[in-house]
């Protein structure tokens, strides 16, 4: 961690093992605690589908965001080029939604063991900032050109969402919650479909709804930021400005599913089926919505947020009734918790180790990273094959330095 800025508050913290009585908070967007009956002191032990649900999440953006040819990738190991929704798009979302449950049940029993708003609060903002901190320290590797430094990224929406989220739970309570929700969705679809925009018009009438350099987001985008600071310099940012709103309410959907967690407090089929009957609801209604306001994670069109969120709630409910109602795979699961209980280390060593490959220069491959790919024999398959067994390998290598703090019983938070 020396390579981050001397600001970051970054602490070690060690702990017993996962039915041990001492929880950890294992990063500030993904701190997890839940209930199924309180322990002494108001502690809970954790709920160990949403670490599992969690280290699934961060190895499969991991292997996602490091293809070994980006261009001969499958298709859905892919973004989606503008309109639609590939399994790669659901993983960012799908971790604003876990950050959000997350946070609800680690705030609630801190609640209610007395510690107070206010105390919570200033540490959700010192959390946040260090998120926002390390996000563009990221984005500055490797040589720290100032000029051309992009504002916006992943970590950085991670923090807002965190922070503004945590805020509406702490102050709004949950009947503010709901209102947020349905504010930022029907609000942002008002605003990218009702709002004329300068120097093109109205959407749908002037030009197309969505159209990638017309619409509000990315005009608002080219206003408030620069093109050197935007993402490779293009005209709108995917994780602009006005696009986080939206980004918020996949947060609060994550939220208002701890509500409902700590209300049935130990989980059952029966009651996991109350929670899959609404995710199911959410995603027809997420189709439903994208024939008029199309899904487009690019955008983060609140059709998109509908749909991703129901996909949330859904695995959620599916790997909770395979780990804590059956009990099944719990020699499987050891991968997903070091990813899990580490995931934002695991994240900044990837994003780290992969800038790295892709700087260091080689002669007649260009970079590192590619002559590495390149030494993947051909008879393993075609192209797209090979990247995908390059990327499975690196998410092996991110795999090693979690697992050794996960052996020493050490998880680094924040």
């Amino acid at each position: 961690m020396s390579r981050l800025p001397q600001t970051l508050d970054v602490m070690i913290e060690t702990t017993p093992a996962l039915t041990g009585t001492a929880p950890v908070e294992s990063i500030p967007a993904v701190e997890a605690r839940f209930v199924s009956g309180q322990e002494p002191h108001g502690r809970a032990p954790r709920l160990a589908s949403l670490d599992v649900l969690r280290g699934l999440t961060v190895a499969f953006m991991i292997l996602v965001n490091n293809a070994g040819d980006g261009s001969a990738s499958y298709a859905q190991l892919r973004h989606s080029a503008w309109n639609g929704c590939t399994l790669t798009d659901v993983v960012f979302p799908l971790f604003l939604f876990i950050m959000g449950v997350s946070m609800a049940l680690s705030f609630q029993s801190r609640l209610a063991r007395g510690t107070t708003r206010t105390k919570i609060a200033g540490q959700v903002l010192k959390r946040a900032t260090t998120i926002l901190l390390l996000g563009l320290a990221i984005n500055a590797l490797p040589l720290f050109h100032l000029a051309t430094l992009r504002y916006c990224g992943v970590l950085q929406r991670i923090g807002l969402c965190y922070l503004l989220c945590a805020l509406i739970l702490l102050y709004a309570r949950v009947p503010g919650v709901v209102l947020a929700l349905v504010a930022s969705l029907a609000g942002y679809w008002w605003l990218m479909t009702r709002v004329s925009v300068p120097g093109f018009g109205q959407p749908g009438i002037n030009f197309g709804l969505l159209d990638p350099s017309a619409n509000l987001a990315s005009y608002i985008d080219r206003l408030l930021i620069p093109q050197a600071h935007r993402y490779h310099f293009s005209f709108y940012d995917p994780e602009g400005v006005l696009s986080t709103i939206p980004a918020v309410a996949n947060t609060l959907f994550g939220v208002l599913t701890a509500v409902w967690l700590r209300r049935m407090r130990v989980p059952t089929l029966r009651s996991l089926l109350t929670l899959a009957v609404p995710a199911l609801m959410m995603i027809v209604l997420g189709l439903i919505w994208s024939q008029s306001f199309p899904l487009n994670k690019r955008l983060w069109t609140s059709s998109y947020v509908l749909f991703t969120s129901g996909i949330s709630v859904g695995l959620l409910c599916l790997v909770s009734w395979i780990v804590d109602v059956q009990g099944w795979l719990r020699r499987g699961l050891t991968p997903w918790l070091v990813f899990g209980m580490n995931a934002l280390t695991a994240y900044i060593f990837s994003e780290v180790f992969g800038i790295l490959l892709g700087f260091i220069p080689l002669q007649d491959y260009g970079t590192l990273q590619r002559f590495l790919f390149l030494l993947l024999p051909t008879w393993l398959g075609p192209a797209p094959f090979r990247s995908l067994i390059w990327s499975i390998l690196f998410v092996g290598v991110c795999y090693v330095p979690v697992w050794w703090l996960y052996r020493r019983r050490i998880f680094l938070k924040l």
